[in-house]
């Protein structure tokens, strides 16, 4: 990219302690006739908080986020026009912070993946309206400053001095900038969303506690007064255990940040870390005044998708998960954003995708960071790493081997795009993203056994099945040959649809008799006479009906014995990451419609909606996080916000509501609502890229369904059984509901 050019990276020398801030004074010429233009592009090692005159430039936060570091490294670009004055000087400064580039990662305590200091580089382009231009790059006339940021890190906090002295200029170091890395920022930057006031306030002996309600990710705003050097300390957690802070659950993680007064009012948001959090206990509170509010933060992505139903709890629970989509998509899809962990888990979007898309505008979200999946796999010769952007290079894993692909985490190469082309209709995101699915399957094709089957690797498998024991969630009752065969026929298949829609049908075609071999090779290895699937688990049913590896009476079979371990359980979640997404699903394709509404409308424990009894406003990693007496599950992985198991969203969006693309994009669109359970109405609506698609379905008590919906008028319309004679009405008839069921997060 050229809108950086010739600039250099900048790095404080160790005589500048902590967040360093890089500053260079800006004269305006006054003899070049009005200024028509001004451009601001800025990248940065690690993070940058790019200001002119002491004021923030722009709204993103946390910028310009993460990514696979070695091959991309985003420009960000602001238009500071109106805050440049002809013939006047400016100050323009560059705060860096260490972000995911030189702070903390993993729980393993891994510092400076990436490097040991941030770097920073920017460009000030300004246009005169006699057609001139003046540069400011960064070079060797900036110099380097102490910035009241004492120490920053995402995991352990910030510490803000506002007591501290800029200080003396100290010459910075340059560096060359790699611009072969550099790309534009085409994802959504990440935002302050809203603020939150707790609900409940209370002393304790050793400060204040607030609760704010709500399970959210970002950091606190304080408006406070109280003498100069006066020392606050603010602790965050997702639960309270025996009254006080659950503070295990972190790990390592110190999610702790310190704020030194300056004396005068101070308004304060610690800006370069961020938190999960539903709890605040400020050290301190009790000496000064002023008020606390906590700041949601994450990536800018537009609602489209809304859920309501007659079942308050169920409502309640597609609540939580978007609250948890919201705060696992700071930057990247993450698999929680509290602990020492944070990553970008492949296995979690790949389950989530599907309802991801309906809820949110994800398309430029998901094809950026597809886009750090592709350089990362790249980099290890078609393995997709368990978490993108790779944080954990060469990272051995429980089984003490050297990683190679997984099932399911693995095929994220190939699930996601295909996700994101149903909801978005746009082709670009499967020619991307082609390549690397064939590379996907090529690597684990070399690695299939003599059977034929996919067994012998480290596996995942049905990762945190409940009857696991808490110190060993990979101990699932699921064979995990089973499920990593079953999800790579899944991938072949799409693979092969892919093909077929960017025109490669002998290619597709190839793909489909590949399914076919892994179809015989499955049934010789993993099926029985009766049809019974090695382990007997509901997972390996579910997935097996869902990814096409069971056809016909195969596939039935599999419902029907589904079905029984189902009612068995009593109508319990006996599933992990790898089933529980697909339970209600394969139920329904087979029949057992009225077991798949029993099993998501449960509330004994382990189901969707148990947590809820227990506080639950986000979806947890584990069943029971929080047990019934109170006290915290003992596993060491134990998030109070995990979207993973929330994947079942995609089945109630589709089959409580009806609403599903009949053509990629929405070009067609089914409704199909399939009313059961207790449910006597349900209603959704999703904003596609054609117009608002919403449907309404009440029952009476008689048992007649009436069914509404909306529809653009370009867009063709398929009704399902149930939908038989509805009434099609004109958008506004749903755009007061559509507000008011967005707004209930």
């Amino acid at each position: 990219m050229n809108v950086l050019r010739d600039a250099l990276l900048l790095e404080a020398p160790a005589t500048v302690s902590g967040a360093p801030l890089f500053v260079r004074r800006v004269s305006v010429p006054s003899d070049r006739g009005a200024l028509t233009g001004a451009t601001l592009a800025v990248t940065a090692e690690g993070l940058v908080e790019p200001a002119i005159d002491g004021v923030a430039v722009g709204d993103a936060v946390l910028s310009p986020g993460w990514t696979a570091y070695h091959s991309r490294l985003r420009v960000i670009e602001h238009d500071v026009t109106a805050r440049l004055v002809p013939g006047g000087e400016h100050e323009l400064t560059l705060l860096a912070g260490n972000g995911w580039y030189c702070g903390r990662l993993g729980w393993m305590g891994a510092r400076g993946v990436y490097g040991d200091r941030p770097r920073v580089a920017a460009l000030l382009t300004m246009t005169f309206a006699d057609g001139s231009e003046v540069i400011i790059r960064t070079d060797e006339s900036w110099h380097a400053v102490c910035s009241p940021v004492v120490a920053d890190d995402l995991y352990d906090g910030q510490y803000l001095d506002l007591a501290r002295e800029r200080g003396a200029e100290h010459p910075v170091l340059v560096s060359a900038l790699e611009t072969g890395r550099l790309v534009a920022a085409h994802g959504p930057a990440i935002v302050r969303h809203e603020s939150v006031t707790p609900v409940t306030v209370t002393p304790t002996p050793t400060g204040t506690l607030f609760d704010f309600g709500q399970n959210l990710v970002g950091w606190l705003r304080l408006r406070v007064h109280g003498p100069r050097g006066h020392r606050l300390v603010l602790t965050h957690a997702e639960v309270l255990d025996g009254g006080e802070l659950a503070r295990r659950p972190l790990r390592s993680a110190r999610a702790e940040d310190t704020i030194i007064l300056s004396g005068g009012d101070d308004e304060i948001e610690p800006t370069l870390t961020f938190h999960g959090f539903r709890y605040a206990h400020i050290e301190g509170w009790a000496e000064v005044t002023g008020t606390v509010e906590a700041v949601v933060v994450g990536s800018d992505l537009p609602r489209t998708g809304t859920f309501a139903c007659s079942d308050a709890d169920l409502t309640r629970f597609h609540r939580n998960v978007v609250w948890s989509l919201r705060g696992n998509t700071v930057g990247i899809p993450t698999d929680c954003p509290q602990r020492d962990e944070r990553l970008g888990w492949t296995g979690d979007i790949a389950v989530f995708a599907p309802a991801a898309c309906y809820l949110f505008e994800m398309t430029g979200f998901l094809r950026d960071w597809l886009a750090d999946l592709r350089a990362e796999q790249q980099a290890n010769d078609g393995r997709v790493p368990y978490v993108v952007p790779d944080a954990l290079p060469g990272w051995a894993v429980i089984s003490g081997e050297e990683p190679e692909s997984v099932a399911i985490w693995s095929d994220a190469a190939v699930w996601v795009p295909w996700a994101v082309w149903e909801a978005s209709g746009e082709l670009a995101v499967l020619a991307e993203s082609y390549p690397s699915m064939c590379a996907h399957l090529d690597r684990v094709r070399s690695r299939l056994s003599p059977r034929g089957v996919w067994e012998g690797d480290f596996q995942f498998g049905d990762w945190l099945d409940p009857t696991a024991p808490p110190e060993n969630p990979i101990q699932a009752v699921s064979d995990p040959g089973v499920i990593a065969t079953e999800a790579l026929h899944r991938s072949i298949l799409l693979t092969a649809r892919t093909a077929d829609a960017l025109g490669r049908g002998e290619e597709a075609e190839a793909w489909r008799a590949e399914a076919a071999r892994l179809r015989r090779a499955f049934a010789d290895a993993y099926l029985d006479a009766d049809c019974r699937i090695l382990s007997d688990a509901p997972a390996v049913y579910a997935l097996g009906i869902v990814s096409g590896i069971l056809e016909g009476d195969a596939a039935q079979a599999a419902g029907d014995r589904l079905a029984e371990l189902v009612r068995a359980a009593g109508h319990r979640v006996i599933a992990g990451f790898a089933g529980a997404p697909y339970l209600c699903d394969a139920l329904t394709r087979t029949g057992h419609l009225d077991d798949a509404y029993a099993l998501l409308l449960g509330r004994d424990e382990p189901s969707w909606l148990s947590p809820l009894a227990r506080g639950a406003t986000t979806v947890w990693e584990r069943w029971d996080s929080l047990r019934a007496d109170g006290t915290v599950n003992p596993g060491e992985m134990t998030s109070f916000n995990h979207y993973a198991l929330g994947a079942v969203a995609d089945w109630m969006h589709r089959t409580v509501v009806g609403i599903s693309p009949a053509a990629p994009g929405y070009a067609r669109v089914r409704i199909d609502p399939r009313p059961g359970g207790v449910l006597t109405w349900a209603r959704g609506s999703v904003m596609t890229p054609h117009g608002l698609v919403a449907a309404h379905w009440q029952q009476d008590a008689a048992g007649s369904v009436r069914v509404t919906y909306c529809a653009p008028d370009e867009v063709e319309v398929e009704l399902g059984p149930a939908a038989t004679g509805a009434q099609r009405v004109d958008a506004s008839t749903f755009a007061g509901i559509v507000a008011a069921d967005a707004a209930l997060v």
